[in-house]
């Protein structure tokens, strides 16, 4: 009965299916600003994949009657849980659900893109909130869960294997920078929307490492009051200092500033076999030029 349900009313229409810190925060902040999209909220419900996190598994069913309350209003309805990528059951699941489903890839150098994700794991602690210790970038890279957001072909092919390639718009990271209007073109012409002027001056918190601080004891409190506040009034509270790109949680009083490391020839050694394979076996899967990332890789390793 309930699949008769989605088949007759898809709960979603297109998925931004990955990566982590590969600029999606800033995407669906500015997707979220058109009309004609309805965005999850929170911008990664996680209700259809097993990945909800880096470390978290699920290994409940798809609960479709939980979109009815991350979606408002009638527009295009886009899920932002970027971890929906290297999920195996994703795919059929998805296709079962709604066959007509639309994607957006958001893709950086995979080495760079992995750094990165580690730094952000271990600012906010997730390693060790996970009975991990992943002090050193290495070590990360060892476990399969970290390595698998930075080897795409795999996961890709899965995707190819039940939907067509045309579904897909994939997206260098890169250029949200260089020609965000360009790419958010793209993105209407992918997903059949009419064309949108979107206010690129608004400045968006894009979740970066130099704003990620480790909340103080007081930081933690109002964290956890905050945390009491029914969504829509955080929403409506939070959006005028989010257009303003103000984050209270960056005062001194509520938390302190992370330890950065930066990425060293070292990391791309260790990993650069591994990932120039995949790149040229993802670009032969979808035709996405990947060559300026496996030169950028060989210039480190050289």
């Amino acid at each position: 009965m309930e699949n008769d349900i989605v088949r007759k009313y898809p709960p979603f229409d297109a998925f931004i299916l990955g990566l982590p810190k590969c600029g999606t925060t800033w995407l669906s902040e500015v997707l979220s600003s058109n009309p004609s999209i309805a965005f999850s909220n929170p911008k990664e419900p996680n209700l259809v994949a097993s990945r909800v996190s880096t470390f978290d598994r699920s290994t409940d069913n798809p609960n479709y009657d939980g979109y009815d309350k991350i979606f408002s209003g009638e527009g295009f309805r886009i899920d932002g849980s970027v971890h929906t990528f290297t999920c195996p059951h994703a795919p059929s699941r998805i296709l079962e659900a709604n066959s007509q489903s639309k994607f957006i890839i958001c893709l950086r150098e995979p080495i760079d893109r992995a750094h990165s994700h580690w730094k952000m794991i271990r600012d906010i602690g997730s390693d060790i909130s996970n009975d991990e210790n992943w002090d050193t970038f290495e070590k990360a890279w060892d476990d399969t869960r970290f390595r698998e957001e930075s080897l795409w072909a795999e996961s890709m092919q899965r995707w190819l294997d039940s939907f067509d390639r045309d579904s897909f718009y994939i997206i260098d990271s890169s250029q949200m920078k260089s020609d965000p209007k360009k790419v958010l073109d793209n993105i209407s012409k992918h997903l059949g929307l009419p064309g949108y002027e979107y206010d690129l001056s608004i400045n968006i918190n894009s979740n970066r490492s130099i704003d990620r601080r480790k909340p103080t004891i007081i930081g933690t409190s109002i964290k956890y009051v905050v945390s009491l506040i029914p969504d829509s009034i955080r929403i409506m509270l939070s959006k005028p200092l989010q257009k303003r790109s103000i984050n209270i949680y960056n005062l001194p009083l509520i938390s302190r500033g992370a330890k950065h490391q930066n990425i060293e020839s070292r990391d791309y050694l260790y990993c650069s076999e591994q990932v120039i394979s995949d790149l040229v076996k993802f670009e032969n899967i979808t035709g996405f030029k990947t060559s300026h990332w496996i030169n950028r890789i060989n210039e480190y390793i050289r």
